[in-house]
């Protein structure tokens, strides 16, 4: 009897500990839902991201996210704004200088962001 092998995938690693679905209830997937589902919108994670990377005025944010419209981008900030994970930053200076950075709620999602860093550059196809 010839035993046939399936191909090898990465395994995950041992040093997560993932919780059973079970113990999560209803309230806080819609919590997750809700956040998954803004950072999921086109462009928000990699704005983001361009911020946590050290992007503040309006021009290098957009200079860092291939694609992104100026339109899109205003859309987005404000968006960001609005859920506290981004502050816009005015210096009353001749002309204004506005800035951006990530609250401290912002740098946490950043953060908690990582693992799907990760999953990306293990799993993402060569798009």
């Amino acid at each position: 009897m010839s035993t046939t092998s399936l191909p090898s995938q990465p395994t995950a690693p041992a040093t997560h500990t993932v919780e059973p679905w079970h113990l999560i209830d209803d309230d806080e997937c819609r919590r997750a839902s809700r956040v998954l589902e803004l950072v999921g919108r086109r462009w928000s994670s990699s704005i983001l991201f361009a911020i946590a990377r050290g992007a503040r005025r309006f021009g290098q944010v957009l200079a860092s996210v291939a694609g992104l419209s100026d339109r899109m981008l205003a859309v987005r900030l404000k968006e960001l704004e609005r859920a506290e994970l981004v502050v816009r930053l005015v210096e009353p200076t001749t002309p204004v200088s506005v800035r951006y950075e990530l609250t401290p709620r912002g740098r946490e999602l950043v953060e908690a962001m990582q693992p799907l860093v990760r999953y990306g550059q293990r799993w993402a196809t060569g798009r």
